[in-house]
């Protein structure tokens, strides 16, 4: 298909041409943007609802600022299309998000427009306040430092970090918040409510403008001193009608709304009126995610990356493949969690902001008061995690492996360090498809393999991942990862009695004498389909599933190396470090010699594409591993 540019769009080809269009044209041109993204997205699926929202700010931005100049930062990226699509990649848009296509995130060497690359939450302060502390030490008057964030990212600690610093800087740094009351799933917390309280008082926002615009006429008898009066003003107005001070004032920055966001008539005046007010700015700007889309806006949770859908209606096309499926792995975490917490009454379910996405919704549904949504807040929910295991509970800690690095030190620190038990189930273990490179969980198995005492652990399918959540919570055994990868896994008929593992003991698959392979995790299957066609040309393979990387089994390696001469290891993380590594490091320091090859995905960040393309690029598909058997003998 196609997609429709509309009479405008088809005229853009960068900000450049943006900036010659009449501002009574920018509604025009933003209905034909947000149709655009529609068209696409329906068949190239992606980030739909954030960056309907957000198609308003995009516009503005880049009408009203001097792009690239001008240094533009978007928060996590999620809500960036629009601005793709202007910055000269309208034509490569249809290739987002897929194998050897655009990235799905704002990308440094992608485009100049990108000025920061992105993809994790609450690093948009951080990035631009550096640029404009840069522009600064080289005596830069003139050129604009823009951070995009949302209201969910704006609760990561790293974003108030970056507020604190900058509020002290006098730095020439504009943050416009994008508050649409929702990250993936509802924005929980303290800011939340305040921004609620800001946007929704009506007393307020209508005494605020009759203040500012009163005194706009009697500047002239107020004298020099009429600002400092009028910001006393409203931080009056401000602290008696919402009961508190203003949060982002008394970080130093000076706070401006809140604004309808999608009025981008109003928001480009906004932007060229904030470039002459110098020093830290925010803007609160107020959106709705999906806007556009009707069933967007009704049900944001699920039209955050619907998947492919229908044009005209926006119902989600349905998977219709006949015969019963597997199941996701997350499916299996949510409801096994269930099937554990109304045996043990020390459960808990501990996310940072991804209850749909990891599956806790569903305990959240039936013992809302045993689970807590932290928010983007990785650090804290490890904490918050250990703090609950220093009184008996038991913390189902759920948070993806990428975003697990940002809260390493807490692991270590405050987890792993004082034997507290904490049990983390790493959610999307291994390449996850077109999120690409930010999102991969490539390092878990790794930086976890060095922590002392930790158990660090993978199922091979979803039998071995409720035996594995049910080993957890049988008794206390410090700290616990458990990853699992993105998708379905291999058994239809999953939900069988579970049993507790015994601690660091892996398990033979599969007999064979030409030669070895010991595997981790959900790749265990492509061994077992690989096998299968091999032995078929009378290669005979013996298959190892480890289970646990740490404690690693080492009478099952005594056997292998003791049988075998040509052994293979293969993993859904980094070669370096990871299962190869403990492998090797077995084999040198007992005095093995034998002939190891490691596959795994390699010393260098992946792109997107389908998760079948990038485990064929990083040669552990199936057809990989039996190129990979073949050149050994």
């Amino acid at each position: 298909m196609t997609p429709k540019t509309g009479i405008l769009l088809s005229r853009i080809k960068s900000p450049e041409d943006l900036r010659n269009l009449d501002e009574a044209q920018l509604p025009q041109l933003c209905e034909e943007l947000r149709n655009f993204i529609i068209d696409v997205m329906s068949v190239n699926p992606g980030h739909l609802g954030a960056s309907l929202g957000a198609v308003e700010i995009a516009v503005a931005l880049h009408y009203a600022f001097n792009t690239p100049e001008d240094k533009l930062v978007w928060d996590v990226g999620h809500q960036a299309y629009a601005h793709k699509i202007l910055t000269k990649r309208k034509d490569l848009f249809h290739t987002n998000r897929t194998y050897k296509g655009i990235s799905g995130f704002p990308k440094m060497c992608e485009s100049e427009y990108d000025a920061f690359g992105v993809g994790h939450s609450s690093t948009s302060i951080s990035a631009a306040l550096g640029m404009a502390v840069a522009a600064q030490l080289e005596g830069i008057k003139d050129r604009q430092h823009i951070a995009v964030i949302g209201d969910g990212s704006m609760t990561g600690g790293m974003a108030m970090e970056a507020m604190n610093n900058g509020g002290v800087s006098r730095s020439n740094l504009l943050v416009i918040l994008n508050d649409n009351g929702i990250s993936i799933d509802r924005s929980v917390g303290a800011l939340k409510d305040y921004l609620t309280d800001i946007a929704t008082s009506r007393t307020y926002n209508r005494l605020k403008n009759f203040v500012w615009k009163a005194l706009g006429k009697l500047t002239a008898n107020i004298g020099p001193n009429h600002q400092r009066i009028a910001q006393q003003i409203e931080n009056a107005i401000k602290g008696s009608i919402l009961r508190r001070s203003n949060l982002f004032e008394s970080y130093g920055f000076r706070y401006f709304g809140p604004v309808d966001g999608h009025d981008v008539k109003r928001l480009a005046h906004l932007f060229k009126d904030l470039q002459r007010i110098p020093g830290p700015k925010l803007l609160h700007v107020v959106t709705k995610k999906g806007k556009g889309l009707k069933l967007a806006e009704k049900d944001q949770t699920k039209y955050h990356a619907p998947g492919t859908f229908d044009r005209k209606t926006g119902e989600i096309i349905k998977d219709n493949c006949p015969g019963k499926k597997p199941p996701k792995y997350q499916t299996v975490f949510g409801k096994t969690i269930i099937e554990l917490a109304e045996q043990n009454d020390k459960i808990i379910g501990i996310t940072p902001a991804m209850p749909t996405g990891c599956s806790l919704n569903l305990m959240m549904e039936k013992m809302p008061e045993r689970v807590f949504d932290v928010g983007i807040a990785e650090q804290h929910a490890v904490t918050f995690s250990a703090g609950l295991a220093t009184q008996g509970m038991l913390p189902f800690c759920n948070i993806y492996s990428t975003f697990m690095q940002r809260a390493y030190d807490q692991v270590v620190h405050d987890v792993a360090l004082q034997k507290l038990n904490v049990v983390f189930c790493l959610d999307r273990g291994g390449l996850v498809g077109e999120d690409g490179a930010t999102h991969h969980g490539a390092f878990d198995l790794a930086y976890f393999r060095s922590v002392p005492d930790m158990i660090v652990s993978a199922p091979m399918n979803e039998q071995e991942l409720r035996n594995l959540m049910y080993t957890a919570q049988s008794e206390p055994l410090g700290a616990f990862s458990i990853r699992y990868p993105r998708g379905r896994g291999v058994m239809p008929d999953w939900k069988l009695p579970m049993e507790k593992l015994e601690i660091g003991k892996g398990r033979k698959i599969r007999s064979g004498k030409d030669i070895t392979i010991i595997s981790i995790g959900h790749v265990g299957n492509f061994v077992t389909e690989a096998a299968q066609k091999l032995s078929t040309e009378n290669i005979e393979v013996a298959h190892y599933d480890m289970r646990f990387l740490k404690p690693i089994d080492k009478i099952l390696l005594h056997d292998v190396f003791k049988t075998h001469q040509k052994i293979i290891t293969i993993e859904d993380g980094t070669i370096i470090g990871g299962l190869g590594s403990a492998v090797l490091e077995f084999m040198s320091d007992h005095n093995y010699k034998a002939e190891v090859k490691r596959l795994g995905i390699p010393d260098k960040f992946i792109e997107q594409g389908s998760l079948s393309e990038l485990h064929k690029e990083c040669g552990f598909d199936a057809e990989g591993i039996i190129l990979s058997v073949k050149s050994m003998l």
